[in-house]
């Protein structure tokens, strides 16, 4: 999710969490500053939905595994955090969410649509993807124009757009930098506006890959509000495990294209065997 994707692919965008549990014997190895304007909720945001993946796996076109079997089902409105070391395979896991990849055996199922090529421009509607660098997704002269794209390209009538574009900006703090030029900004302000760019869309679910990497503290801080305002089904992948600590109620961590272990954070990070064997820190 982070080489550079596509305009396209960088714009479309249960069950209760069970006791933190690790799967490691029947799934194989082991396993400029501004005055920052406080994020609101998004009164007409599509409604959160479900997501449920089940037996998911997936070989890339080199012959490499890197999905064995995922099986994840995400509440409504449930925030989950999807940690484990680098090529673990948490990155392709989202990037099914909405279609980029496509399983080879198994499926991901957003609200009532199995993500499929037939469904895949209605799932896209549904999952916004935000990527690790917000200049994947910030190219246009200024922000509205940046913000309001999606929706435009969606074919959403413009007597609307202008209220998305509002709607989402406030959202993450960002009201009244609809004129600012995006590439002049300070790469908080920058996220939180890629951020903005996926929430026009009015999806239901929202993934974002490694969002507070490279973030200084004071931006770190502003876009942990940002996240705990919004009220879509969240998937966030990332190693920030203070991040995970102080936003994610549940925790799902991957090893080797498997689940190793799904449960309540707080009890995930308690877990110091489970997090050396996986390569993990306590936050």
């Amino acid at each position: 999710m982070t080489g550079g994707p596509s305009r396209s692919a960088a714009r479309v965008h249960g069950h209760d969490p069970v006791d933190a549990h690790d799967h490691t014997h029947t799934h194989g190895p082991r396993p400029d500053h501004v005055h920052l304007v406080r994020p609101a909720v998004v009164e007409e945001a599509s409604p959160a939905v479900p997501v449920v993946v089940e037996h998911l796996h997936f070989r890339y076109p080199d012959g490499f595994e890197a999905l064995h079997g995922i099986d994840l089902a995400v509440a409504p409105g449930e925030k989950v955090a999807i940690v484990g070391p680098n090529g673990a395979g948490k990155s392709t896991l989202l990037l099914h969410l909405n279609g980029i990849h496509e399983p080879v055996h198994g499926s991901v199922r957003i609200g009532d649509l199995v993500v499929s090529r037939e469904t895949v421009r209605r799932v896209r509607a549904l999952v916004g993807l935000g990527f690790q660098d917000p200049d994947d997704q910030l190219f246009s002269p200024t922000v509205f124009e940046d913000v309001a794209f999606g929706p435009l390209h969606m074919g959403v009538d413009h007597g609307e757009i202008h209220g998305r574009v509002e709607r989402a900006l406030a959202a993450v703090g960002m009201t009244g930098f609809e004129t600012r030029i995006p590439h002049r900004m300070s790469l908080g302000q920058r996220k939180r506006v890629a951020i903005a760019t996926v929430l026009s869309m009015d999806p239901g679910v929202l993934v974002f890959d490694e969002p507070s990497a490279g973030l200084d503290p004071r931006g770190r801080r502003e876009l942990i509000e940002v996240i705990r305002s919004l009220p879509q089904t969240m998937l966030v992948s990332t190693h920030d495990m203070r991040l995970v600590a102080e936003v994610f109620p549940r925790t799902v961590v991957m090893d080797d294209g498997r689940i190793a272990a799904d449960g309540p954070t707080a009890r995930i990070l308690d877990d110091d065997a489970l997090l050396h064997r996986h390569g993990l820190e306590r936050p």
